[in-house]
Formats: C-alpha cells, structure tokens, sequence
C-alpha cells in the first residue's frame, strides 16, 4: 500500500468524515475518494494541492510518510486551518522529541508552524516523559536562573492558553519576542493579558496580549549542558535569600 493511498483514509477518519463528507470538502466525488483509498488509482497533481492546501499538509509528507505510524494525536486544529504535528514516533511506536537548535531560534517564529521545518529538527527520545506533545528549547541568559545559559528546557504543548497554570514556568512564543522562557501569571479582572516574570529579578516583568502569543508550551524537565560548582550554588542560594528578604521588608514597611 502507497503512503498517500493510506493517507487519505487516515485523514479522513481521523477528521471522522464519510467518504461522502469527504468529497464534499474537497470538492471532489464519493466515488474518487473510494478510488484512491483502495489504490485503484492515484491523486494526479492537482488533487494533491487540493489536499495539502485543506490540510495544510506538505505534498512529501503526503506521498513519502505514512501518517499511520504517528499517533492519533498528531493531529491537532489549532486555529481554522493549522495542523499540528505535536508528537513523532520511531520504528518501535517510541515518542520523540523535537530539538530546536540555539542557533535556530529565531527561524522558529516563522517555521513553527511548518511541518517541513518540525521535519527537519534533531529528535531525540526521553522515556520519562509524561503523555503530550513535547520539545526542547535551548535557553539564553541568565533570566531564570539556577536555569542556565546554553540549558534546554523540554516543555509540553498547552492546547488551550485557558489551562495556563498560575505561576508556573512556560516556553511562550509571540509574535513581537519569538521564543522567550517566563513565569507566566494570570493577572485578576483581565482576560486579555498574561504576566511574564522572569525569576532573576533584575529584570522587569512584562505583559502580552493573549492574543499576540502563537505557542505556550509548559514546563516538563530541564537538561543542563553544563556542570554546576559549588560557588555557583552558594552564591544562587545567597541570591534567594536576599530576594525573599526584600519581599519581607517590603511587606514590613506597608504594615
């Protein structure tokens, strides 16, 4: 069996369409869609625009993978149009994980949408995780430190920005910032915000429009590339103290 023959049928179940539906959305016949899922004949080249252009689905991956070995989930609406491919499996039904490279960081705001680019990336395979789509994304600076610079945060896709959790840590991609690493807050009486604060204070929290963010991708695990020393975890606990003991005296001085 042809991977497109597979393909077409797949898509269709997974969308639950009759092939009759089917047709209908593509503007094609029942009796077409039966002819290319049983392999009688072939899509010829305009039929598979067609079908790449509803779905969003690049032409080679139409022809040259068969879908049926990722999981059902792979497919995820995110939008009218998008479609996610969130989690990639190997020979043995193994979830992988994407990497975005350090140095690819900044062609991810136009490319995370694009399979052909999610494709491309490194995979690798962490056992631990826990069930969802997930990836590795390299940091920079020293915003969220003990996180360091040249670390990768591994993060799960958040289906909805309606399931942010208060105060927890988010790998937020927006349209003005690209890729940023943040403690995401829900400010009170406004549905149109997120806070973003970073856990080195020196630096200044910030809000985005909900609207502005194209990802959120949850905190799963953290893979550090370099080792700690002792003086830098001495001197990260100093830091922490003296952080809470500004909050206290903060505190203090309004009572």
């Amino acid at each position: 069996m042809k991977p497109i023959q597979a393909n077409i049928k797949h898509i269709r179940t997974l969308r639950k369409f009759s092939q009759e539906r089917f047709a209908d959305e593509l503007s094609w016949t029942r009796s077409m869609v039966g002819s290319y899922e049983e392999g009688r004949s072939e899509p010829p080249i305009d039929r598979l625009i067609e079908l790449s252009n509803y779905f969003d689905i690049p032409i080679d991956i139409l022809v040259k993978k068969d879908l049926r070995k990722a999981k059902d989930t792979s497919f995820i609406e995110v939008g009218n149009k998008r479609v996610l491919f969130p989690i990639t499996v190997n020979e043995d039904n193994e979830d992988l994980i994407e990497i975005i490279p350090a140095k690819a960081t900044a062609g991810y705001l136009s490319g995370y949408d694009d399979p052909e680019y999610i494709e491309q990336l490194q995979k690798i395979k962490l056992p631990f995780l826990p069930t969802g789509t997930h990836r590795a994304f390299p940091i920079k600076g020293d915003s969220m430190l003990p996180v360091k610079d040249g670390s990768f945060v591994v993060a799960r896709f958040v289906d909805d920005i309606k399931d942010v959790k208060n105060g927890r840590t988010y790998i937020v991609l927006t349209k003005n910032d690209g890729l940023v690493y943040k403690r995401v807050y829900v400010p009170e009486e406004d549905n149109r915000n997120l806070l973003l604060s970073s856990d080195n204070k020196t630096y200044q929290p910030y809000v985005v429009s909900k609207e502005d963010i194209l990802e959120l991708w949850e905190f799963t695990c953290c893979i550090n590339t370099q080792e700690y020393d002792e003086k830098e975890l001495k001197l990260s606990s100093i830091v922490t103290m003296f952080q809470e003991l500004k909050v206290e005296l903060e505190a203090v001085r309004k009572i």
